[in-house]
């Protein structure tokens, strides 16, 4: 019976991850230090996913770890000195030093070899990683290993077969140097690998303007190019972090792009890992036209790229009738129900329970006029509610949520989302209302890159009023005195932004 349990277990991860088989066939290398390891031949290291998978057994017993791997339980322990590692195949979580770490892929069982995510081992062994996609190549350096000059990484791309990420769409005339040149990166010689990794958190374009959000401050190179059109940003020493792909588009060779409307000067977004050597990310914004621009570097980790100072876009007044006009937002409805909370409610019956509430509210104030996106439960697309917002002109644009993580144990509290910086301070405003009215724990301003607040083009944020996976936070949120706390908070948020 145990033998038949093994058997089904093993023939769910080679059909639930038949990339792995795939990549393997091509034949993959590990290289510690310069020197190749021996992998097996039917578990070779290989990209699931976005997510770069490498043989445990064969890394960490060259590093002189003591492995044990548990059959029954699916438990590997993985111990040197006072240090203890324990992952489970098909959990993401692991274990280190008795303290719960989330993995970006859960370990999975290929022909009997354990495969976890590559920068799992690098932050827990100390080892600096990066992977070649073109060579199929993972490269780990240990902190005293041997000169970097040994190693032979490639040419540093991260598209499988067309070389550098971008020349897909220089087919149609382009002139074939976006994917050849990359200013202040590797095109083929060896790098010292970076140690201080930083993240690419978000990508929006708004107001004409092109928004990156990082982990922490980054250096970004931004130049134009012709036939076609297009303003190229470089930024070395970073990579997607896990969370990017929640909010934009990321296929498993880690590019994506989003289109962009409203604004003739621009016709899409494009972004990629366009090296790995050094981890260099590339934003391409296409140009139906020759554009200047201004960058903005703010030190925290935004950059913003401005083509607004230069663009023939007629830019409208909002207010025209001299009274401001608010967009209320009821968020999901129809046949999207949004999270599903605790004990089975829907979001979206949430969001537009306090959505009419605040209708009620505004009905008394003659100085604001206001339209709501739903007041029924109907479908409607997020491009939709945004195209509304920049339609009616409006002057502010106000989306309630309620939130939900996929987790054992949810947190309780308020946030605040905005997308682009203009909103950061009716976000503000906007949350200090809400705080006081939910009584919920403060979780901040944040910054996300969402499609109501990022394609709208007035201040925009999103409410997540509360956790509808968190027991207090649900009963609150579905009660009418909590609801109605919140709908007039969310008026005197407006009063306040608008100066009423």
């Amino acid at each position: 019976m145990k033998k038949i349990g093994f058997l089904m277990m093993l023939m769910f991860f080679l059909l639930a991850f038949p990339g792995m088989s795939q990549a393997a066939s091509g034949g993959t290398h590990i290289f510690l230090d310069g020197v190749e390891l021996e992998q097996p031949s039917q578990a070779q290291a290989g990209n699931v996913k976005g997510n770069v998978m490498v043989p445990l057994r064969v890394i960490i017993e060259s590093l002189g770890y003591d492995v044990n791997w548990e059959q029954k339980t699916g438990v590997v322990t993985i111990r040197q000195g006072d240090k203890n590692l324990q992952l489970t195949v098909g959990s993401s979580k692991a274990s280190v030093d008795g303290k719960d770490v989330n993995l970006s892929a859960s370990p999975l069982l290929q022909n009997n070899s354990t495969m976890v995510p590559l920068r799992f081992v690098g932050e827990q062994t100390g080892l600096k990683v990066s992977w070649d996609n073109e060579t199929k190549s993972a490269h780990l350096y240990s902190p005293d290993g041997g000169a970097a000059g040994t190693v032979v990484p490639g040419r540093g791309s991260s598209s499988p077969e067309n070389g550098a990420g971008e020349v897909s769409q220089l087919e149609e005339g382009g002139t074939g140097e976006e994917d050849t040149y990359i200013p202040g990166a590797s095109n083929g010689t060896d790098t010292p690998p970076v140690t201080d990794i930083g993240y690419i958190n978000g990508i929006s374009f708004g107001e004409n303007r092109l928004m990156i959000s990082a982990s922490h401050g980054i250096e970004a190179n931004v130049f134009t190019m012709s036939a076609p059109n297009r303003l190229v940003v470089d930024i070395p020493n970073v990579t997607f972090a896990d969370t990017f792909k929640d909010s934009h588009q990321l296929d498993s060779t880690l590019r994506g792009q989003f289109a962009v409307t409203d604004y003739p000067e621009v016709s899409q977004v494009r972004y990629s890992l366009f090296s790995s050597n050094p981890s260099t990310v590339r934003v391409v914004v296409d140009l139906n036209q020759a554009s200047q621009f201004q960058v903005t570097n703010a030190g925290d980790g935004l950059v913003i790229v401005d083509l607004a100072a230069t663009s023939s876009t007629p830019v409208e007044q909002p207010g025209s009738s001299g009274k401001p006009l608010v967009v209320i937002d009821a968020g999901h409805g129809g046949s999207a129900p949004g999270a599903i909370s605790i004990s089975n409610k829907k979001e979206k019956d949430f969001a537009l329970a306090v959505a009419l509430k605040v209708d009620q509210l505004l009905q008394q104030e003659a100085g604001l006029d206001y339209v709501l996106t739903r007041t029924t439960d109907a479908t409607l697309s997020l491009e939709d509610r945004a195209k509304m917002a920049n339609d009616l002109n409006a002057t502010v644009f106000v989306s309630i949520h309620g939130n939900s993580v996929d987790a054992k144990t949810s947190p309780s509290g308020t946030e605040t989302y905005y997308s682009r910086d203009e909103s950061i301070p009716f976000a503000n405003v906007m949350h200090k209302h809400l705080v006081e009215a939910t009584g919920l724990p403060d979780r901040k301003v944040r910054y996300k890159s969402l499609h109501v607040t990022r394609e709208t083009k007035m201040p925009a944020v999103l409410l997540e009023v509360g956790y509808l996976k968190h027991k207090t936070d649900e009963a609150l949120m579905y009660s009418e005195d909590f609801q109605q706390r919140v709908a007039a908070s969310i008026v005197a948020g407006i009063k306040e932004y608008v100066g009423m």
